[in-house]
């Protein structure tokens, strides 16, 4: 089941998302990163993309804007409670899926486009890789912010960007 919310932020152009997940908090660090904290102040919303380990992380982002978000496999009983597996949401004209993408068989990226195959997205949203990642599958962009807080073997910590009018800009903030 696909919860659907509707975003309404009348009167702005130019929408920032800023995207982020994995943030593991406090496991893998006390703090959110002054990079996406800095970001986040100027966000007009913010999504989540799962594996927060616990509400300490909404409570904080939310002080910034609107957080919308999801579980992770590693998340807490009250994370879980208050956020569902997967939701899409509509933010200007475009349909977001948002979900970790943990399961098991197939590859993250296959789980999530299954996940969605019953809707017409145009961006889908995901994390638990911690890995980076915008590519386009048909016409669905597909977005992984990677982490800010647990980068594993990669060399830079990491979270997206999304600017929204009539058009998807995507880009990485990278940050050591």
């Amino acid at each position: 089941m696909v919860r659907f919310n509707q975003i309404n932020l009348r009167g702005i152009t130019g929408m920032k998302i800023v995207v982020t997940g994995d943030t593991h908090l406090p496991v893998k660090g006390r703090n959110l990163p002054t990079e996406l904290v800095s970001a986040c102040e100027t966000a007009d919303l913010i999504i989540h993309t799962g594996d927060w380990h616990s509400m300490e992380v909404y409570e904080e982002l939310s002080t910034f804007s609107q957080v919308v978000g999801v579980y992770g496999n590693v998340d807490s009983e009250q994370v879980k409670t208050n956020f569902p597996l997967k939701q899409s949401i509509q933010v200007e004209s475009f349909n977001i899926g948002i979900i970790h993408g943990h399961g098991e068989k197939k590859t993250t990226e296959k789980r999530v486009l299954e996940a969605f195959s019953n809707h017409e997205m145009d961006i889908i949203i995901f994390g638990h890789s911690h890995i980076p990642m915008l590519r386009y599958v048909g016409k669905t962009l597909l977005m992984n912010p990677g982490s800010p807080t647990y980068k594993r073997k990669l060399p830079y910590y990491s979270f997206g960007i999304l600017e929204l009018d009539h058009t998807i800009r995507a880009s990485f903030i990278y940050f050591s």
